[in-house]
């Protein structure tokens, strides 16, 4: 038997490529938060408290994603031979579950305050909003580069996002309460943010399960990775077939190869591990796989675990 392992992916994230937008991100939300607490609690807007604690809950997730990217930099060990890369799909989920309590929370005091909604300063109330928007707004071109690569900068991009969404709700409510006079209109715009950010924080807790449990990355089809393999030269089956992600742009493969007998007595293992490694590398950006070749009847004696 051989065993065969090909990296050449590398043990870097695609979050901590871009710590340093995090960093300017989090140090913008914490100052706008800042500015809405007071203008909320200035004009009696609850939507406007809301949306400035959904900015602080996206400050504490961010700071924790920062936490996250430094650690997965860290270098792989002995005792944890994939390194600490982990830790942003763990930030991951602290945000997603700070972000569904925030949004419970924002729920029950609107339904508290629909019977008695108080009075509101309007002028300060969109104001204020409008700086929530345009701060909001160059976050979102900040994190909109790596989002798509990281589930930890996902999380702080639809986190982002919703505070956009959440402050343009204000802005909206402001000035319907200012033409109309129906105070109501700030809980209603209470009500959206919170029913807005349910949902997100439900599909990023669904991606770091998925995670989590090992299951097969987005993307690979392992019925097609399997009939990539048996085309390799020398590669009579596969089985044992297995892939899942270490974290965010980390995919990783392993399987056992079954190989012919000329492969096996010419020791072209070698060649047969090259050729594996640049088929899934070149067709499914999985380059971080681990192969074992086996002789023809080799597999009757494992246990009949996997397909």
């Amino acid at each position: 038997m051989g065993h065969g392992h090909a990296n050449r992916h590398g043990h870097g994230t695609a979050a901590g490529a871009r710590r340093q937008r995090l960093v300017l991100v989090l140090v913008i939300t914490l100052t706008v938060a800042a500015v809405q607490v007071v203008g909320g609690a200035m004009s009696g807007s609850l939507a406007l408290l809301a949306d400035a604690a959904h900015m602080v809950s996206d400050s504490a997730g961010i700071a924790v994603a920062l936490a996250a990217t430094w650690l997965a930099a860290r270098p792989a060990t002995k005792a944890r031979t994939f390194g600490m890369q982990r830790a942003e799909i763990l930030a991951a989920l602290v945000n997603a579950l700070l972000v569904g309590g925030i949004a419970v929370w924002v729920l029950v005091t609107a339904v508290g305050r629909w019977s008695d909604p108080p009075q509101v300063e309007t002028g300060l109330m969109v104001a204020v909003a409008v700086v929530g928007v345009a701060a909001n707004a160059g976050c979102l071109l900040l994190l909109r580069e790596g989002q798509s690569r990281s589930v930890n900068l996902r999380g702080a991009y639809l986190e982002v996002l919703g505070d956009l969404l959440g402050s343009v709700a204000v802005v909206v409510a402001g000035v319907v309460i200012a033409t109309t006079g129906w105070t109501r209109a700030d809980v209603v715009a209470s009500i959206v943010i919170g029913l807005m950010i349910l949902p997100r924080a439900w599909a990023l807790l669904a991606q770091v399960v998925d995670v989590l449990l090992e299951a097969t990355p987005s993307g690979v089809d392992l019925d097609r990775v399997r009939d990539h393999m048996r085309k390799v030269p020398g590669v009579l089956d596969v089985h044992d077939l297995h892939a899942w992600t270490i974290t965010s742009g980390v995919p990783v493969l392993s399987a056992h190869v079954v190989v012919d007998e000329d492969c096996m007595a010419t020791g072209r293992s070698g060649e047969v591990l090259d050729h594996l490694g640049a088929c899934l590398a070149g067709h499914f950006d999985v380059e971080h796989c681990t192969f074992q070749l086996e002789p023809v009847g080799h597999q009757e004696h494992e246990p009949a675990q996997h397909a």
